[in-house]
């Protein structure tokens, strides 16, 4: 990002040309060097200082933007805040809009409603009505996805905006940001819900690593974000500049208030932002508002799935995998997927001094706390197999080359052969759960796979039981590995095998067939 660059070289220069010591300044002789910065080279010129014909005895700067730099430098110099959060608001057009369902007079009345009730510059202006006009008019399908989506998330942003009283209307912000996909990766690296980049999310405490990555955590990266948004109205003292920094940095944000001869608004200095920036602000705010008046333009809001309030967390004492958990709990692999974005190869490790949590739903959170030493054991055990090249149920010369079709993911895919999701990532070299169309992976089935033209579908041979029989009727709350802890000797493929089962879906009345030991 040129910003990073631009402010550090632009400001070496200001050191370089004004001198506290001299009454006047002029250009001469220049000369010319090479400086290596993260990385990169860059070309930096040193200008000399001689009296001029001109006789200025002083330029002077704008006193509140450099108080702004003064502020913003005490951050700079401890740490390199330029690796700051960064994701595009890409081609807005603020062209006139036909869309008679919302009249112009309706539409400043009500964005001076909701201008007299949040801390951010709310006003009527035509670039605003423009992008409102344009989202509800082209992208009515997504953000009916966001608006649903949002009952999940944004209950946990308002909790950690508020513990540091930051306005609650920054919960909009992570829609411009990442469309709320704790997992979104912008083409410059920055990560999560709310983008931080690589060393960004390190200052404010967030954990990268090969398995973790504490930017894509709900509520660690809205904390985090909470943090710097609150630097940053420490700094400007105004809302919609502090945004506006979050984006392009505090150096983008000063020049272009010194550009536009020390306007402190943002629509005023909006012409001088990066391209980028200037369309930020406006998407925030057209979110804000069609957020804020979703149902007046026929939006409904439809419970999640999953609501936040519906699931809690327990600490992990010993490594497991969100597979292991799902075949135990009976909890989709999806479900668990959704609760737990952090974790990039969907394992959970044990590390010393670390407080790695589990996201569960709230009617599975009992059974695995009752039951966490035979839950730990189990995964253990699981991990000791691993060990070997491949397990011992899978022969080599069955392997299967699959094509990805629309509409497949890794846990569709797993449940088709009777694998689970982490199989399938570690044949494969899968560093997340995004498939693309045509991708081909290679499959070892666990069960035999019978493909065809017309049909997805997998035949499962049921293995037959030696010795007496008994007949076990599922009830609410079962899973393979509970029903399996009440028959001493019977393992969780056991009862796949023996009743011709894949994957780990139990529906309470069906009959299971066990070996009576």
């Amino acid at each position: 990002m040129a910003f990073r660059f631009s402010i550090i070289i632009f400001f070496l220069n200001i050191v370089l040309c004004f001198s506290q010591t001299q009454d006047s300044v002029a250009l001469q002789n220049t000369t010319i060097k090479d400086s290596l910065i993260d990385g990169i080279t860059h070309t930096i010129k040193s200008i000399k200082a001689e009296t001029d014909s001109t006789s200025i005895k002083k330029l002077e700067d704008n006193e509140f933007a450099a108080q702004l730099d003064e502020k913003w430098f005490e951050e700079l110099y401890s740490n390199s805040l330029f690796d700051t959060i960064y994701k595009s608001v890409t081609e807005l057009s603020f062209e006139e809009i036909d869309y008679p369902e919302l009249h112009t007079d309706t539409l400043k009345a009500r964005l001076k409603e909701l201008d007299a009730r949040t801390p951010f510059n709310v006003e009527y202006n035509p670039s605003l009505e423009s992008v409102i006009k344009s989202y509800l008019k082209h992208r009515r399908k997504s953000i009916q996805k966001l608006i649903t989506l949002s009952a999940f998330y944004f209950p946990m942003f308002e909790r950690e905006l508020d513990l540091y009283d930051i306005p609650l209307e920054v919960k909009y912000l992570a829609i411009v940001e990442s469309a709320l996909k704790p997992r979104a990766k912008s083409r410059v690296g920055a990560t999560g819900l709310w983008q931080f980049m690589f060393s960004t999310g390190k200052m404010y405490g967030l954990d990268v690593s090969s398995y973790v990555d504490e930017r894509s955590d709900p509520i660690k990266s809205t904390e985090a974000a909470a943090k710097y948004l609150a630097r940053l109205y420490k700094i400007f003292g105004d809302w919609d500049l502090a945004l506006a920094a979050y984006n392009s940095g505090p150096g983008n944000v000063t020049k272009a208030i010194r550009r536009s001869g020390g306007y402190k608004n943002y629509w005023n200095i909006r012409h001088n932002l990066p391209r980028e920036t200037a369309g930020y602000l406006p998407a925030f705010l057209a979110n804000m508002y069609i957020f804020e008046y979703a149902e007046e333009h026929g939006f409904k809001k439809i419970k999640p799935e999953t609501a936040y309030f519906e699931t809690d967390t327990v600490r992990v004492k010993r490594m497991i995998t969100l597979d292991q958990v799902s075949e135990l709990t009976g909890t989709p692999i999806e479900e668990l997927q959704f609760l737990n974005p952090s974790y990039k190869l969907d394992i959970i490790p044990f590390i010393k001094d670390e407080n790695y949590t589990l996201r569960l739903p709230i009617g599975v959170i009992g059974n695995f706390v009752n039951n966490e030493e035979k839950i730990y054991a189990f995964a253990k055990e699981e991990f000791d197999k691993r060990e070997k090249p491949l397990p011992q149920f899978f022969n080599a010369n069955d392997k299967v080359r699959y094509r990805v079709k629309s509409g497949d993911y890794l846990g569709k895919i797993s449940r088709l052969y009777g694998v689970r999701v982490s199989d399938i990532k570690k044949w494969n070299g899968l560093r997340s759960n995004n498939l693309s169309i045509g991708q081909r992976l290679t499959i070892y089935p666990r069960k035999p796979h019978v493909s065809s033209s017309s049909s997805t579908t997998a035949t499962v041979k049921t293995k037959p039981i030696t010795g007496s029989v008994i007949t076990y009727v599922v009830k609410s709350g079962d899973s393979l590995w509970s029903i399996s802890q009440k028959f001493p000797g019977v393992s969780i493929q056991n009862i796949k095998d023996w009743n011709g089962i894949s994957g780990s879906k139990l529906k309470p009345g069906m009959k299971l067939k066990i070996a009576k030991s």
